[in-house]
C-alpha cells in the first residue's frame, strides 16, 4: 500500500510497514486478541479507498473496495470503525486541497464510494441488525470500559514487550498487558513530530498529523490520566462516549490507530531522506548518517520481545474421551467449576481443542446486562448474569473463605443448577479444588465420582424433577 500510493522508495515502504506491523500496540494485541492483531486488510482497505480516485473503474474499485469491507466487519468491526473514521478525515482534508488541481476527482470517487457502500449495506445488514438489535444485542459498553483511557505518559514510556521497556514499571500506565495502545516511546515522538515540522508543507503529512492527534485525544478517555493520577481535565471523549456506535469503542483502542498514520510518516519522511540523496550528492553522506540515526534511535528501542506464554493444564480425559455425553443432551449442559469467565477461560478451551461441540455454562462474551431492578438495562457484561453458586465458586477460587452452607444456599444452588439445565458439574484439578470439592459436596448432599481425570457430579435428574430439593436433611 505504501509503495503504490505514498512513496517511490521501497526502502521508505519497508520501514514505514515494519512499524505498522510490529507496532507496540499490534504485539501487545497479539498476547490475547488476535481478531484485533489481524490487520492485513487494513492496507488494502487504504489502498483501494485511495484508489477509487481513478476514472472509468467506478464499478471495479467498488466491489473490490465492498468484498474487503465484508470480510474485515466479520474479522473486527471496531477496527473497521477506526479504519473508516482515519481515512474519511484523510481523503476529506485531501478533497479540498486537490479540488483546484484535480477537477473531477471528487465526482469519480464519490461514484466508487457510493457502489462501495451500497454493495457493502446490502451484505452486512442482516447480520448487523442481529448485533446491534438482534436477541443478545446489548447498548453500549459497562461504564467501567467505557472510562479506559490511556494514560497521557504511555504515549511516550516503553511497552513491556519492547527490548526498552521496564517491565512492571510502565504497568499502571495501561489496563492490562494486552491494552499497550500507546507507548511509542520518546525516540519516536521526537521524531514524528520531527517530521511534520519537516514536511509540513506536504497536505498529506498535515492531514496525518491530524489525525494521529485526533485519535490520540480521543484515547485519553472521559478523564485526562498523567502516570495514573486523574488530572481532573475532561478529555475530548467525555462528549462522544455517550453516542451510540461510540458507546461500544474503548477509548484506548483510539491510540493503536495511530500506528498506520504514525508508519505512513515514516514512509514519507524517508522518502524525503532518499530523494534529497538522490538530488543533492554533496549532502549524501551527512542526510545518510542522519536519517539512520534517528530512524534507529527511534525504532530499535521499539523491537519486540518474544510474546510471554505458559503451558496449559491438558484437557481432562472426561472431556478428551466424550464422555461428557453421556449426561449431555440438546437440553443440558455441562456446568465446570468454577463456570468459565474472563478469570478462568479453561472449560471453553476444552471445546476448542478437542473439536466437540459440547454445551457449557458461562462464558467470555459480550452480553446484555439482565439487571432485573432495571429491565432497560442492556449495556454490555462480559459474562453471563451473575448467579449465587458461580459467585461462590469464583470466590473460592480467589481465595476468600467459604461461607456457611446453609438450606438457602442449597436452595439458589438447586436454582442455579435449572437456570442452567445442568447435567453434570465438573471439577478439574487446579488451585483450591479441594475446598471446591467440599463445598459443592456439601451443597448437593452427595459424592462425586472420579472419573476421567475429574471429579464428576450426575445431577441430571434433580435438575429434571421439579419435586427434588436439597436440605441438610438429605445432605446427611
Amino acid at each position: 500500500m505504501l509503495s503504490r500510493q505514498f512513496v517511490a522508495s521501497r526502502l521508505a515502504a519497508w520501514v514505514g510497514a515494519l512499524f505498522c506491523t510490529f507496532a507496540p500496540s499490534m504485539v501487545s494485541h497479539a498476547g490475547g486478541h488476535p481478531n484485533i492483531v489481524s490487520q492485513f486488510l487494513v492496507p488494502l482497505i487504504i489502498w483501494r479507498t485511495l484508489a477509487l480516485r481513478t476514472p472509468g473503474r467506478a464499478v471495479r474499485g467498488g466491489v473490490i473496495l465492498a468484498g474487503l469491507l465484508v470480510w474485515q466487519a466479520f474479522i473486527n468491526l471496531e477496527v473497521l470503525f477506526m479504519t473508516a473514521v482515519g481515512l474519511g478525515v484523510f481523503c476529506a482534508v485531501m478533497a479540498v486541497a486537490r479540488r483546484r488541481g484535480h477537477p473531477g476527482e471528487i465526482r469519480t470517487f464519490l461514484r466508487g464510494l457510493g457502489v462501495a457502500g451500497l454493495l457493502t449495506i446490502a451484505v452486512l445488514a442482516y447480520p448487523l441488525c442481529v448485533q446491534f438489535f438482534g436477541p443478545q444485542s446489548y447498548k453500549g459498553l459497562a461504564p467501567f470500559v467505557r472510562n479506559f483511557g490511556a494514560d497521557l505518559a504511555s504515549f511516550t514510556a516503553y511497552s513491556q514487550r519492547s527490548i526498552a521497556g521496564q517491565g512492571q514499571v510502565n504497568a499502571g500506565l495501561a489496563q492490562n498487558a494486552s491494552e499497550e495502545n500507546a507507548f511509542f516511546g520518546w525516540g519516536l515522538v521526537i521524531l514524528f513530530f520531527g517530521l511534520i515540522f519537516w514536511m509540513r508543507r506536504t497536505v498529506a503529512v498535515v492531514a496525518l498529523a491530524g489525525i494521529a492527534l485526533l485519535f490520540a485525544a480521543m484515547s485519553l478517555g472521559p478523564q485526562i490520566y498523567l502516570r495514573g493520577i486523574n488530572t481532573g481535565v475532561p478529555g475530548l471523549w467525555s462528549v462522544l462516549h455517550s453516542i451510540p456506535v461510540l458507546d461500544s469503542a474503548v477509548p484506548t483502542r483510539w491510540a493503536m490507530a495511530i500506528a498506520p498514520a504514525v508508519g505512513i510518516v515514516l514512509a514519507l519522511g524517508v522518502q524525503r531522506g532518499v530523494e534529497l540523496v538522490r538530488t543533492q550528492p554533496s549532502t549524501r553522506g551527512p542526510v545518510r548518517v542522519a536519517m539512520i540515526t534517528a530512524v534507529v534511535m527511534a525504532l530499535v528501542p521499539l523491537a519486540p520481545t518474544p510474546l510471554t506464554t505458559k503451558p496449559m493444564e491438558p484437557v481432562p480425559d472426561f472431556v478428551a474421551s466424550g464422555a461428557w455425553r453421556q449426561y449431555v443432551d440438546d437440553n443440558h449442559t455441562v456446568v465446570a467449576l468454577p463456570l468459565p469467565d474472563s478469570s478462568y477461560p479453561d472449560p471453553l478451551r476444552w471445546s476448542a481443542y478437542t473439536h466437540q461441540d459440547m454445551r457449557i455454562a458461562g462464558a467470555y462474551a459480550l452480553l446484555p446486562n439482565q439487571n432485573p431492578l432495571d429491565p432497560t438495562d442492556r449495556t454490555a457484561l462480559f459474562s453471563p448474569p451473575w448467579r449465587p453458586t458461580s459467585g461462590l465458586m469464583a470466590s473460592i477460587k480467589q481465595g476468600n473463605p467459604t461461607p456457611e452452607i446453609t438450606d438457602t444456599r442449597r436452595e439458589m444452588t438447586l436454582a442455579d443448577l435449572r437456570f442452567w439445565k445442568a447435567g453434570v458439574v465438573v471439577l478439574a484439578p487446579q488451585a483450591r479444588d479441594d475446598e471446591m470439592l467440599r463445598v459443592m459436596t456439601d451443597l448437593l448432599g452427595f459424592q462425586p465420582t472420579w472419573t476421567g481425570g475429574a471429579w464428576v457430579w450426575n445431577v441430571r435428574s434433580l435438575v429434571d424433577d421439579p419435586k427434588a430439593a436439597l436440605t441438610a436433611a438429605n445432605a446427611g
